[in-house]
């Protein structure tokens, strides 16, 4: 994708539109933000840039009021900024479209409009106002379209409008162009030029470096959430950007001919798991997933390494056997175990006990009684295996801490021998005891036979893991030596 240069916007000297200076935000033993800062001008588009789990999101969180700051002071041209609540920020003119939108998919676009909004409710001055404002930003709407209905660019613009109607001149895009196709994103990220240029400010957070480059003005970096490089666009390049993020150099990983590496070359042994051309979308109907080709064998650790949104969530899922691809085939066994990032959300029920949970597993597939006193035996025996730490099978999942959670999850996704494991994100917010024992437990899989599949955000974990590497990029695979700068290069040249 190429733009005209960011540098062209005018930047305005003196005091920051807004400013984020030494802010700290800790998660209990997770320190999500460490003094990181932020200074973004009128007139500019301001990329903040880092590896997953940075804390770009986070940060801009507490400038939108969503999440409040442990220390660290914010002001807004000039003057001190604290909002307790989006209210508080949309009132001082900051909006922010978040990467998973905030409709409801139900009610018009004037309605979601409208939502939030204080005085007399009048659709037709909202349907109005709508019309007048897509007109003058050239992000075209339809005031009485149910927002269900409408494809994720018109959602997106929608969320732009919502913040335009409240008087926005700060606005914060995460990551604005994942679930768009590349003429979406030019159109986007030109209106974002062209909003900046008017006196606005636009901080986008974004993992795609050229894409980055062509847009922006500055450039704020993050490392394990601290500000690592604040740096004008026009004097840096990808290759500083990349080492600033991950402390490596970005080069293509190509083949001696100078070409990407599209896929692996399966063993002479025929694998457990077989992609071949998968195509697979998101629950938005979205491809996020294309043309994968790729196969796990027994007794390995195959690692999957990519930047948020790349499409390694559509390839887990599919290897797991829970999304049916859109094109392609996937070959994969009876038997497969499942352990989701989100485990209250995907993989427990909090309030059910032990036993219950664990009674889940092959939920669907089988039939007849449940056989509760056999069940409590071997529920007493994986948590005896797997140092699952409660007094009996009877305790309620909520009673556990989240790494004995997880240390169930996985038991109980191996209790029954699978030939397959999936595994997303296995130690996030674990504890260096719960991260030993859940690492223990996959190489121990392997060891057995099992083929395991893990990603992780934790590009070290993935490389501490694996034993062999497959990086998504882009919406495609690829084949990447088990070396860091190689799998850090891939996951940016995107």
């Amino acid at each position: 994708m190429v733009l005209p240069p960011g540098t062209n916007g005018t930047v305005t000297s003196g005091a920051p539109r807004l400013a984020l200076h030494a802010i700290s935000r800790r998660y209990g033993g997770l320190q999500a933000l460490d003094g990181a800062s932020l200074n973004a001008a009128a007139g500019e588009v301001h990329a903040l840039v880092g590896e997953n789990g940075a804390g770009k999101t986070t940060l801009m969180k507490i400038a939108f009021g969503l999440e409040t700051p442990d220390s660290g002071t914010m002001t807004l041209d000039g003057a001190p900024l604290a909002p307790r609540s989006p209210r508080d920020a949309m009132r001082a003119g900051i909006g922010m479209v978040q990467q998973h939108f905030a409709l409801v998919d139900a009610m018009t676009v004037a309605e979601n409009v409208a939502l939030g909004g204080t005085g007399t409710l009048d659709l037709h001055a909202t349907a109005t106002l709508i019309t007048r404002i897509s007109a003058d930003a050239g992000l075209p709407l339809d005031p009485h379209a149910r927002v269900g209905t409408l494809p994720l660019s018109a959602q997106q613009r929608l969320e732009i409008v919502k913040a335009l109607a409240r008087n926005t001149h700060t606005l914060i895009l995460d990551e604005p162009t994942a679930v768009l196709s590349p003429d979406e994103s030019r159109d986007l990220l030109t209106w974002a030029r062209r909003f900046a240029d008017d006196g606005g400010t636009v901080i986008l957070i974004a993992h795609k470096l050229r894409e980055i480059l062509s847009i922006a003005d500055r450039i704020t970096v993050l490392r394990r959430g601290r500000t690592i490089l604040e740096t004008r666009a026009d004097a840096t390049t990808e290759t500083a950007l990349a080492h600033a993020m991950l402390g490596l150099t970005p080069l293509a990983v190509r083949d001696k001919d100078g070409r990407r590496h599209t896929s692996i070359a399966l063993r002479p042994t025929n694998p457990i798991i077989t992609l071949r051309g998968v195509t697979a979308t998101d629950e938005n109907g979205a491809e996020r997933l294309r043309d994968a080709t790729l196969g796990v064998h027994a007794g390995e650790i195959l690692g999957i390494a990519a930047i948020e949104g790349a499409g390694q969530r559509e390839l887990l899922r599919v290897m797991a056997g829970r999304l049916t691809p859109l094109r392609g085939t996937a070959t994969l066994p009876a038997s497969i175990g499942w352990v989701p990032e989100d485990r209250h959300r995907d993989a427990v029920v909090l309030d059910a006990t032990l036993l219950e949970n664990l009674a889940l597993r092959g939920a669907g597939s089988r039939k007849g009684l449940v056989a509760w006193n056999t069940l409590r035996g071997q529920a007493a025996a994986m948590m005896r295996e797997r140092d699952v730490r409660a007094p009996e099978p009877n305790t309620t999942m909520r009673q556990l801490s989240g790494g004995n959670q997880q240390k169930f999850v996985i038991g109980r996704e191996l209790a029954d021998d699978p030939r397959a494991l999936v595994v997303e994100n296995p130690t996030r917010g674990l504890d260096i005891r719960a991260t030993t024992s859940v690492h223990d437990a996959l190489r121990a899989a392997r060891d057995a036979g099992t083929a395991v599949v893990v990603y992780s955000s934790d590009l070290d974990e993935v490389l501490a893991l694996a034993d062999r590497i497959i990086v998504v990029a882009g919406g495609r695979t690829y084949d990447v030596p088990n070396d860091r700068d190689l799998v850090g290069r891939a996951m940016l040249d995107a």
